[in-house]
């Protein structure tokens, strides 16, 4: 049994060391994903680790979105929208930041490291911003190491 145990952590550990996270982004339509788009035109690199999946507004990631992208693969998720106060449907980044919030804390309570969960400003004229941003959450969530599952 001592044997399996030691197979088991040796294998995770070579597992860490090639990991490469996936990541999934929900991207605000107005904004985030206007500025991925011209920091792709702009042929601004960045890492391909984040799949982008496009809503009208951050207000409108619901948790079960964050909680069955977890539970289908994914080692960390990025929620990201127009900056406070510039919000195209007034206060949809408000109630998506109260929301992160409140997630956060369910992760904490669930066990899950909360900052596997994400949230940024990146406004459509951004795209070296958003470069910088999904570099900095690669590399965070590839410290983490793989989501071992819910």
């Amino acid at each position: 049994m001592a044997d399996a145990e030691t197979t088991a952590k040796t294998k995770k550990k070579a597992d860490r060391t090639g990991f490469e996270p996936h990541i999934i982004g929900f991207l605000c339509n107005w904004c985030t994903y206007a500025g991925a788009d011209l920091a792709g035109t702009s042929r601004i690199g960045y890492p391909t680790n984040i799949k982008a999946v496009r809503v009208p507004c951050s207000g409108r990631v619901d948790a079960m979105y964050v909680i069955n992208a977890l539970k289908n693969g994914a080692d960390g998720v990025l929620v990201s929208g127009c900056h406070p106060g510039d919000c195209h449907y007034n206060q949809g980044n408000y109630y998506a930041r109260r929301r992160f919030m409140i997630l956060r804390e369910i992760f904490s309570a669930m066990g899950i490291n909360p900052e596997r969960l994400q949230m940024s400003w990146c406004s459509a004229a951004e795209g070296a911003k958003w470069a910088q941003i999904v570099a900095q959450v690669t590399e965070k969530i590839r410290e983490l190491g793989p989501f071992e599952g819910i």
